[in-house]
């Protein structure tokens, strides 16, 4: 036998009149006349199949059934409550979860603050952070598997995505502290010097940027070893494998065995942009990226 389904209103209604033990009172605290209010709980005694209530001339006692059906129903009324909250936080981006790839550069940025003020003010968001590649990104974003995506334009097929700009940075040249031009070095000095770069799939609008820089001072670049991440492009420089360019901000790694050169040429400066699908952002991503303005 199918039990029955209780309205939850009723259940409330009860909850007033087992917590008044008055009609009249209870009638009062809903903001109701009694008579509608006494035909409720006999239709839920009558629906449950059970007496709840003692009727007196002057008083109202609880039975055993409605001593049990007010335990009951405060549980069911008070998680009926949080449901709906939860469901309103949701709807309104104060909860859910975010997924929120970037480009390793982005970290020594404008982006550790962002999402630090982010979670001061949306503590029911979980975010999921996780570095990947522009290119990773745009995958990522395309077939669902990342909401929002920290990375490095042009890209070579921006379509159904977004973007906003969200960071500025310039390229420098990075020398190994030991380079006899460490500290003298223009980008041409570098002509015939062995290259480190990140490779073409991974970053296509560093790697492009990168080789136009070049060319701009005169040569093409002589690229000895790809490597995946800025920190193993640096790595590889402080050892002592070749030079590279690399976000100016990376300078804070390896102060001691890396030489930063700033290179003079306006096409040196790049944007980070904050990406996601075009049309399709949950509200709690809607938030992040709102507050990433």
């Amino acid at each position: 036998m199918r039990p029955p389904a209780i309205d939850l209103r009723l259940l409330r209604q009860f909850v007033a009149v087992a917590e008044e033990l008055h009609f009249r009172r209870a009638a009062s605290r809903l903001n109701i006349s009694q008579p509608p209010l006494t035909a409720a709980v006999k239709r839920l005694e009558e629906e449950i199949g059970a007496v709840l209530l003692e009727r007196g001339r002057r008083t109202v006692a609880l039975t055993p059934a409605g001593r049990t059906l007010l335990e009951e129903a405060r549980k069911l009324l008070g998680q009926a409550e949080l449901a709906v909250a939860a469901t309103r936080d949701v709807a309104a981006g104060r909860r859910g979860l975010v997924r929120l790839a970037y480009v390793g550069s982005a970290m020594y940025g404008r982006l550790p603050g962002a999402i630090a003020a982010f979670r001061r003010s949306h503590p029911g968001v979980r975010l999921v952070l996780t570095e990947a590649t522009t290119a990773a990104q745009v995958r990522g974003l395309r077939n669902g598997g990342i909401d929002l995506g920290v990375l490095t334009p042009p890209l070579a097929d921006a379509g159904g995505l977004e973007l906003r700009g969200f960071d500025r940075d310039r390229l420098a040249m990075a020398l190994p502290a030991a380079h006899p031009l460490g500290r003298t070095a223009t980008l041409a000095d570098l002509a015939g010097e062995p290259f480190i770069l990140w490779p073409l799939r991974e970053g296509e609008g560093f790697h492009a940027r990168a080789i136009r820089l070049c060319r701009d001072a005169g040569f093409r670049p002589d690229i000895v070893q790809e490597a995946h991440g800025m920190h193993a492009v640096l790595s590889l420089v402080a050892a002592g494998a070749g030079v590279a360019l690399v976000p100016s901000r990376m300078a804070r790694l390896h102060p001691d065995t890396v030489v930063f050169r700033r290179i003079d040429n306006d096409a040196a400066d790049f944007e980070t942009s904050l990406a996601w699908p075009a049309g399709r952002l949950d509200p709690a991503a809607r938030e992040l990226a709102a507050a990433f303005a």
